[in-house]
């Protein structure tokens, strides 16, 4: 009776040891079956803002959130009438500095120029009468019928006449020439200063009218139609969806297969369907994005990297935001 009661005992605690290392071997089993890490990204795409060079007032919007636009399209147009004032002034300046580089090329008016002519040839009459009446007087002198007095008065008067036709022919000479050549260099400089200064204020009244620099999407208008916005005020954002890539932190120990022009699949949930990537670019996101080990003993810090995938082919209705899955 002892020897059976013993040998239950036995086989019982046979039972329980094979019991507790069914167990050991079930936890181990689990243990090494760990459930696969997932790295969570998202969609993200290029964009640009559109501000004004010039403070003025939104006269209206042509688009509207949500609206496709290309390059050179119409955005927004601003009420600017500072500037427009400040154009007509520029305008004005031009056309002046325009009418005296006329004159300075024209030189005098031919009025002007007839008058010289008459006072020159005015003047060469008085030197022949001049010249004669010293010749003749000069004669008598030699014959002893005139003073002396009388010939260097009748000498006197005839250069007095050689000097005043000199006179009245560099006039018309003047005349007939026009400006001078730095003067008429000066006048053609003022017209081109004028010019540039239209020109500056016209691009100015040009960036009042806003247009689409690419194509896109309009993402977000900040002001309200009729508000003020001043130099440089963002107006909008557009979006361009042709330039879109997948952006992942990735701890770095999960980076043996994500290397810059490698190329690997990810999820999108939006859609329920996989699409391919390739890497572009990898960079640290520094010492504020480490993984701190939960051990000091025998561990270490790891590091964030961000890394970014470009779509290796179009998937149609791919959007800034929606979420990339990668299963490691």
């Amino acid at each position: 009776m002892e020897s059976k009661k013993q040998n239950s005992s036995i086989i019982w605690a046979l039972v329980c040891l094979v019991i507790i290392i069914a167990a050991f071997a079930l936890t181990g089993i689990f243990l090494s079956n760990k459930s696969p890490e997932y790295i969570q990204g998202q969609m993200e795409a290029a964009e640009y803002r559109v501000s004004s060079k010039v403070p003025g007032r939104i006269l209206y919007f042509n688009v509207k959130e949500g609206d496709y636009v290309k390059a050179g399209d119409t955005l927004a147009v601003l009420e600017a009438p500072e500037v427009s004032a400040k154009l007509m002034q520029a305008q004005a300046a031009e056309a002046a500095a325009t009418a005296v580089k006329e004159k300075a090329d024209r030189g005098v008016r031919a009025e002007q120029l007839q008058s010289a002519y008459e006072m020159w040839q005015k003047a060469k009459a008085g030197l022949e009468i001049a010249e004669k009446s010293y010749n003749r007087v000069n004669r008598l002198f030699e014959d002893g019928v005139m003073s002396a007095q009388k010939r260097d008065e009748a000498y006197a008067n005839y250069q007095a006449m050689q000097a005043t036709e000199k006179a009245a022919h560099a006039q018309y000479q003047m005349a007939k020439n026009g400006a001078q050549r730095e003067d008429r260099e000066a006048a053609a400089a003022q017209v081109n200063m004028a010019k540039g200064a239209v020109k500056e204020v016209s691009s100015y009244i040009n960036e009042t009218v806003l247009t689409a620099l690419a194509d896109g999407e309009v993402s977000e208008i900040f002001p309200h139609r009729g508000e003020l916005v001043g130099t440089g005020a963002p107006i909008m954002n557009v979006t361009m969806l042709s330039d879109k890539w997948a952006t992942f932190n990735v701890r770095e120990d999960l980076l043996s297969d994500m290397q810059v022009g490698t190329e690997f699949t990810a999820f999108i949930p939006a859609y329920n369907k996989d699409i391919k990537l390739k890497v572009t670019y990898m960079k640290d996101r520094g010492s504020y994005a480490a993984w701190k080990a939960t051990k000091t003993t025998g561990q270490f810090d790891l590091k964030t990297f961000e890394v970014r995938a470009v779509p290796t082919e179009d998937v149609k209705g791919l959007r800034p935001g929606m979420s990339v899955i990668i299963k490691k």
